[in-house]
């Protein structure tokens, strides 16, 4: 029994007992002479019984209360016990590892006006293998991108990550795999290993994240979709009310716009600075600015010559990608379960410098046959997208996105012409998309895309549907703002 009602029931009881003695003075007073002696033996005896009584109970309340007292100490000295021996059972045993593991599926039915197997962005060198990048690339139903993910706690100091993902084309692909350090202090973290790259702001959001189906044309132009590094990333996030980041990534040069592993490349590296804030309970902003700076040797794409001649381009210079990003988003008071409004924009101006190797696949055509030609080239390309997502209403939201591109006028040598290389000829891509999803759950999402391309250069407009579904097992971490 808890100590609390003891005060309680004394009070209770002496209230009672001084009405009573109150009630039997008064009683005696208005007793005849005669028959006070009587009255008031009368009355002392039951004061008396009364007073024994109380203070039997009293002394039983105060014993039940020590014993109530003890109970609870031995209680919690046993749960303590319990819980230490617990702790050191689970030491050094598989139990007392465990990782976050999730599985992200994805698939569409998609319907395009032009060979979708044939798409290719005009103006731009393919920053991948043709079946990797743009638009869906079959008709009617296809898996998307299959991902499974694990990420623990290694021990106080560092925390593992682990991305796999099922291409298309049943082919199995390391997209992350990187450890990470805990509570350095003051702000630091360093991460090794192959990790999505921190610059823009869509490069760090894996697929199933994205508003879209696709990725924005200005990442398949200069990233080919996202840029993966592999190497060191540090970062240190600013002790202020504002929220400022800065970043710096040191990796090998394996990824466009670098090269392939090439040994005789310089390496990439980049940087990035990220401002953000909160405007009244129910907007919230981030801006940031990148830059990525690499030297490929010998990034390579085939492609056709002006006579349609199968030809291998291979570039080698200076490449230098700056970027500008900027989200805004607004819910009620802070509360994006009811309505929410997102608006992204990104913009990005690469410029390269160097020298460019055509060989053709026989022994004729525009770029000298096998042996080859080389020559020096130059561009400066630019890129943006902007987007709004507003969900009207509890799981349901819709979608307008704008892509544009300049290639530029690449500039080259005295020896090959801008007509050698159609894949090269200036253009300006464009793109209108728009979307409406619904979302099940957190877990699962059904969406419907229509878009308007202009990529693929004069004349070739391509009109695409997508049905998707995205959806989530198990772990099912946090996603970025």
């Amino acid at each position: 029994m808890a100590a609390g009602p003891i005060p309680f029931v004394l009070e209770h009881d002496m209230k009672y007992a001084s009405i009573g003695v109150l009630a039997a003075l008064g009683a005696l007073a208005s007793l005849p002479a005669s028959a006070a002696d009587a009255d008031l033996k009368a009355l002392r005896e039951e004061i008396a019984q009364m007073r024994k009584s109380y203070e039997q109970r009293i002394e039983s309340l105060e014993k039940r209360l020590l014993q109530a007292e003890s109970t609870s100490t031995q209680a919690k000295a046993a749960a303590d016990k319990a819980a230490t021996q617990t702790a050191r059972a689970g030491e050094g045993k598989a139990s007392s590892f465990n990782p976050e593991i999730g599985l992200n599926l994805q698939a569409a039915l998609t319907l395009t006006r032009v060979n979708p197997s044939s798409w290719t962005l005009q103006g731009f060198a393919p920053a991948g293998e043709p079946d990797e990048l743009g638009p869906p690339r079959r008709r009617n139903f296809s898996l998307g991108e299959t991902e499974l993910t694990m990420a623990a706690n290694i021990d106080p100091n560092f925390r593992g990550y682990l991305n796999l993902a099922l291409t298309p084309e049943n082919a199995i692909e390391l997209e992350e795999a990187y450890v990470q350090t805990l509570g350095l202090g003051g702000g630091f973290t360093v991460k090794g290993g192959r990790f999505l790259s921190g610059i823009g702001y869509n490069n760090e959001i894996h697929p199933h994240a994205w508003d879209f189906a696709d990725a924005p044309l200005a990442y398949a132009a200069f990233f080919g979709n996202k840029l993966t590094a592999e190497g060191f990333q540090a970062k240190w996030l600013a002790p202020t009310e504002t929220y400022f980041e800065l970043g710096l990534e040191a990796a090998r040069d394996n990824a466009f716009p670098g090269g392939a592993r090439n040994l005789g490349s310089g390496g990439l590296g980049t940087a990035f600075a990220r401002l953000g804030g909160d405007v009244g309970n129910s907007h919230s902003w981030r801006a940031g600015v990148s830059h990525v700076a690499t030297n490929p040797h010998e990034r390579g794409y085939d492609g056709e010559d002006a006579a349609a001649s199968a030809t291998r381009v291979l570039f080698g210079g200076k490449s230098r990608t700056t970027g500008l990003d900027f989200v805004w988003k607004w819910a009620p008071n802070g509360n994006a379960k009811e309505r929410s409004f997102k608006l992204q924009a990104e913009y990005f101006r690469r410029q390269e410098d160097g020298r460019l190797t055509c060989r053709e696949r026989d022994s004729s055509g525009a770029c000298g046959g096998s042996a080859g030609i080389t020559d020096s080239y130059s561009s400066r390309q630019t890129g943006y997208y902007a987007q709004g997502v507003w969900q009207f209403m509890p799981s349901w939201r819709v979608g307008y996105r704008y892509d544009k591109l300049d290639s530029g006028t690449p500039s080259f040598g005295p020896t090959l012409v801008a007509t050698d290389l159609p894949q090269l000829a200036s253009w300006k891509p464009a793109r209108n998309t728009v979307m409406v999803d619904y979302a099940t759950s957190e877990f699962a999402r059904l969406r419907l895309q229509l878009a308007r391309d202009t990529s693929r250069g004069a004349g070739r407009t391509d009109n695409q549907l997508w049905l998707q579904y995205v959806m989530t097992l198990g772990a099912h971490g946090a996603h970025k703002f």
